[in-house]
């Protein structure tokens, strides 16, 4: 029995097969494959403090008692948003994404087989350059920061030059995403520190400008929830010769303010996560991509197109992937390696089932719990609204620093919003900033407990 039962042991690799393999590759052991890594970045022994192997059950229970000790947003009164939002998804969503021809879906390379995907994304395309005013967009990329950068890069090859002028507004996550990224394009990134004021910074924004900048981004609304004049930085940005980049990482917004193509914006990138595809920890997200019609063929990603067959019946088909361009991988636009079909499609099916007028319902009373909120708050002692405009986000000043009441907001059982601190470490005069963000799930009982717990800890 005891042979039986080590027989049917999973261990894919004998000594004998590894010996093998390490005879083909020239290698003594196995150590040697490591060679390369510092002695000092290499572990001589087990982690510290982290326990040695535990059978199924006993691990599960250690993780449910971990998992236990946290806030979720559903269990307590919940401001946080800062480039993430809570917002209700019907459950026809998670039912209709978890069907197995969707689930399990891939790359719609071979159209024979995959009509179903590419109309899916074909229609979420649709959906997402109606919702951001532009001509086309694609069929997603990873997250709103990649698309931040892709959008750069793209106006890099557009405009033929390497500067771009980025809001003090601007996520700092997208910031350093576009960072990063420049560091291996050699890519000049003019960046500007977050000021706490009732306008977004659309005067320094143009001033910024000259005839070496490819491009403007801005993020609408920016970071603390003010309406940037998207018009006036696209005329401003365009009269030099550069593209103004509309960066969206709360879409549900655009249900109540204009969208950035109609103002002027040439490219429109951003975060899809607010409608369908809920927190979750902080992803896996969605990043949307729009531009005008005459860019893309410098567009990243996937683009699905409506075409009709031998039959002449309706059917679609991958119409563009210049991100790969399998024949001339040097003229490829992009790294970029996938789309993010899973969370496209839960974007797609929740914008379905809310539609314009849902979409705009959803955005008024987003923004009418902001106005109590915020009027709420600013009643408080020390407590000042920075906000001259705002939708569903704004930001607060207060009496102490904002990282500290956080937490001692989370004591209460209160998310009561994210400290600019914690995005923009080491400004002096960010330390007292709170940035507190509202949906239609906001409840009276909700704005009443944040103001009751805010009172108690400044007092």
């Amino acid at each position: 029995m005891s042979r039986g039962f080590d027989t049917m042991r999973y261990l894919p690799l004998s000594d004998r097969d590894r010996g093998e393999m390490l005879a083909t590759i020239g290698a003594p052991d196995i150590d040697a494959l490591f060679a390369d890594v510092p002695a000092a970045a290499r572990l001589s022994g087990p982690i510290a403090g982290l326990p040695g192997h535990a059978s199924e059950m006993a691990v599960e229970r250690h993780m449910a008692r971990l998992s236990a000790e946290s806030l979720t947003a559903g269990q307590v009164p919940f401001f946080l948003g800062a480039g993430a939002y809570r917002h209700h998804v019907p459950a026809t969503v998670d039912h209709l994404i978890q069907r197995g021809e969707f689930l399990t879906a891939y790359t719609p390379y071979q159209p024979e087989i995959a009509q179903g995907t590419l109309q899916v994304l074909f229609e979420f395309q649709t959906q997402v350059a109606r919702l951001f005013g532009t001509d086309v967009a694609n069929a997603s990329l990873y997250d709103g920061s990649t698309a931040c950068w892709e959008a750069i890069a793209m106006a890099g090859r557009i405009t033929r030059r390497s500067k771009a002028v980025l809001s003090g507004g601007l996520h700092p996550h997208y910031v350093g995403t576009a960072q990063t990224m420049a560091r291996f394009t050699g890519d000049t990134l003019v960046t500007a520190k977050p000021e706490v004021t009732a306008q977004a910074d659309d005067e320094a924004l143009i001033a910024a400008i000259d005839a070496e900048t490819s491009c403007v981004l801005v993020q609408y609304p920016d970071m603390l929830g003010r309406i940037p004049d998207l018009a006036r930085i696209a005329a401003a940005a365009q009269a030099k010769g550069a593209l103004l980049i509309a960066v969206v990482t709360e879409p549900v917004a655009l249900g109540l303010i204009e969208s950035p193509g109609t103002l002027g914006a040439d490219i429109v990138v951003g975060e899809g996560q607010s409608l369908g595809v809920g927190l979750q920890f902080g992803g896996p997200y969605l990043g949307l991509f729009g531009c005008r019609e005459k860019y893309v063929r410098q567009m990243p990603g996937r683009l699905c197109g409506e075409t009709v067959d031998a039959d002449g019946k309706r059917a679609f088909v991958l119409t563009l992937s210049t991100r790969e361009q399998h024949i001339r991988r040097e003229k490829a636009t992009s790294n970029i390696c996938t789309n993010s079909g899973l969370c496209a499609l839960a974007f797609s099916i929740h914008l379905s089932l809310l539609g314009g007028e849902g979409l705009a319902r959803m955005a008024r009373a987003s923004h009418l719990r902001a106005v109590q909120a915020a009027t709420a708050l600013a009643a408080l002692p020390g407590v000042a609204l920075v906000n001259a405009s705002y939708v569903n986000e704004f930001a607060i000043t207060l009496p102490r620093p904002a990282a500290e009441v956080v937490d001692a907001l989370a004591a209460r059982r209160v998310l009561g919003g994210v400290a600019l601190s914690r995005l923009v470490p080491g400004q002096a005069d960010l330390t007292h900033v709170l940035l507190v963000a509202t949906s239609e799930l906001t409840t009276d009982e909700d704005i009443a407990a944040l103001c009751a717990a805010l009172a108690e800890v400044l007092a």
